[in-house]
């Protein structure tokens, strides 16, 4: 049983003004395509193909919202990094970027979806700087954890907590075996609650 069971998808925006209204709370989805992003968000809300996976990363190109119930929002940002795209649409998604992140009052916190094995990308250190302009708190879900002895993964997250400082707060995660769902659904809700900054 899902946690969300009146969660719905909304609408995409390929520009700002296709927004949804800017009301409520919503808490964004980032990450490098082939990251897992999707399959993250179909665990955390447990609904299958709630948000569309696809086995040809970087079919995210717009920004899609999600109502988990009502004035509470998901926000699956365009997957990048992977998919082959013209410089055109690179320079589209870093300018729709930053107008989503400026913009959006109602933004409460980020998830930055990182690929274990490869750990913080060039693309994810920009995400965390669109996060940072914004003072956005931003969680990190390791995911793909199964991919990899317990040793290694251990090792992968001290890694990755060293570098990130200050700048987020990191867990693994796994959406093969659902390690970490509670965790990262909790964090959801966490973000969720925070007040409106003034």
């Amino acid at each position: 049983m899902s946690d969300y069971p009146e969660a719905q998808f909304i609408k995409s925006a390929n520009e700002p003004r296709q927004f949804v209204p800017d009301t409520g709370a919503e808490v964004a989805f980032a990450g490098r395509s082939n990251a897992g992003k999707s399959s993250a968000i179909n665990v955390i809300v447990n609904r299958r193909q709630f948000a569309r996976t696809s086995k040809t990363p970087g079919r995210t190109r717009l920004v899609n919202f999600f109502s988990l119930r009502d004035e509470q929002r998901l926000v699956d940002l365009p997957g990048y990094g992977f998919a082959k795209v013209a410089d055109k649409m690179r320079h589209h998604w870093a300018d729709l970027m930053a107008d989503y992140f400026e913009m959006r009052r109602s933004l409460r916190g980020m998830f930055l979806i990182v690929d274990i094995r490869r750990q913080l990308t060039d693309f994810d250190r920009q995400m965390l700087n669109f996060a940072e302009s914004v003072g956005l708190p931003t969680h990190v879900l390791l995911t793909k954890t199964d991919k990899l002895k317990r040793g290694q993964a251990a090792k992968a997250l001290l890694e990755v907590r060293r570098d990130l400082g200050e700048a987020a707060t990191v867990q693994h995660f796994s959406a093969l075996n659902r390690l970490g769902e509670d965790e990262a659904r909790a964090k959801l809700e966490e973000f969720l609650s925070l007040p409106l900054e003034k």
